[in-house]
């Protein structure tokens, strides 16, 4: 019993004088709580929209200060005319346009009646529809309490329009997500555990001691993972227009390109990973957690990144899944050009060089 006692302690003590161990058991769980509770919701806040007021009167404002004082929305912009809804659609931000019809006040009172378009961004069809019913409902609400003051009861119409998914199918939503997981996994997570498998053997030393460079040998390591990556986007991107019927409205290269830099971020990704991991074990733990929990939950795959709290919204800013989704959407469902994805672009990018510049410094002191 003795015996038992000392290799349970034993036990304890090499548990506890390992940190990543303690980090593995204790650190993990509350990580994925808190982005579980935070992260998972069907609720809607602060959803940016855009008002096209062609009414411009005192009902109109009434009903516009009542969205604004939602939690639900917020106002980020307003047009003046009808042909600038495409525009701000496809710039990303805005994921709906209220639009009141000529002389809404008038009509209101005098044939009982008015209508209000709601125009949804349907990329993401569920948050298209959670808008639409909630607009509704602070219309509706608003009804009410201008039927409760008059004995003649008044009518507002909410007309809702889906933008670029009609149909509202969930493809269209799952198509860039899984996309951007896979294309992730496959790059990231296969290349960290494929170098610290050299490293853990002890024959990364050896093949940085021969007559290849270091930056030559990295690159031999990576390129094949870089082929399998876009042979995976080509079958998922054929797959999605022939049998899912999603379409591709804007340029097959413009979308390779974009596919290609993002599989060289993962990539230098799944570089920096293999830097700071001395086992697969731990490569494997880092890219399950690290990479594939917050490209599902932090990258707007599945849950409005608006209706996250603020420190959230904030690390999604550096996960590169994010921005990619918002130029596979961009490319295949709006038809946009580089002009509206310079910036996601150039993110991209950025994020790649200093990965990169990461992973060479710390080869570099390993090596010495």
């Amino acid at each position: 019993m003795k015996r038992f006692v000392g290799s349970v302690r034993k036990e304890f003590y090499h548990i506890f004088r390992d940190r990543r161990s303690l980090f593995i058991l204790f650190g993990m769980p509350i990580v994925q709580i808190l982005l579980f509770g935070f992260a998972i919701t069907n609720e809607i806040n602060n959803v940016d929209i855009a008002i096209l007021d062609q009414s411009n009167d005192v009902t109109s404002k009434e009903i516009i200060n009542k969205i604004a004082a939602s939690k639900h929305f917020s106002i980020l912009d307003i047009i003046q005319q009808e042909s600038s809804i495409e525009s701000i659609f496809k710039k990303g931000k805005v994921k709906a346009v209220l639009q009141f019809e000529n002389n809404f006040g008038r009509h209101l009172i005098k044939e009982k009646q008015a209508t209000v378009q709601i125009l949804t961004d349907a990329t993401d069809p569920n948050m298209a529809n959670t808008i639409s019913n909630y607009i509704s409902s602070i219309l509706k609400n608003y009804q009410q309490e201008l039927n409760n003051t008059v004995s003649i009861d008044y009518q507002i119409v909410p007309q809702s329009r889906m933008v670029y998914n009609a149909e509202l199918k969930s493809v269209y939503m799952f198509v860039p997500g899984v996309m951007t997981v896979i294309l992730m996994l496959v790059s990231a997570m296969m290349t960290s555990i494929s170098i610290t498998r050299e490293k853990e053997q002890g024959t990364m030393e050896i093949l940085l001691v021969s007559p290849l460079k270091p930056f030559q040998v990295i690159i031999g390591k990576v390129f094949p993972y870089i082929f399998l990556s876009v042979i995976n986007a080509i079958v998922i991107v054929l797959l999605s227009i022939f049998i899912f019927n999603v379409p591709v409205k804007g340029s097959l290269f413009l979308l390779g390109f974009e596919s290609i830099l993002f599989i060289i971020t993962s990539l230098a990704l799944g570089i920096l990973i293999s830097t700071i991991s001395s086992t697969q074990q731990t490569a494997m733990m880092i890219s399950l957690m690290g990479l594939m929990l917050p490209t599902i939950l932090l990258s707007g795959f599945i849950f409005p990144i608006s209706s996250m709290p603020l420190p959230l919204q904030g690390i999604s800013n550096i996960i590169p899944a994010k921005w990619f989704i918002i130029i596979v959407k961009g490319i295949m469902l709006k038809g946009v050009g580089i002009g509206f994805l310079l910036k996601e672009t150039l993110i991209l990018f950025a994020m790649t060089l200093v990965f990169m510049g990461i992973s060479v410094k710390k080869y570099k002191i390993r090596l010495e």
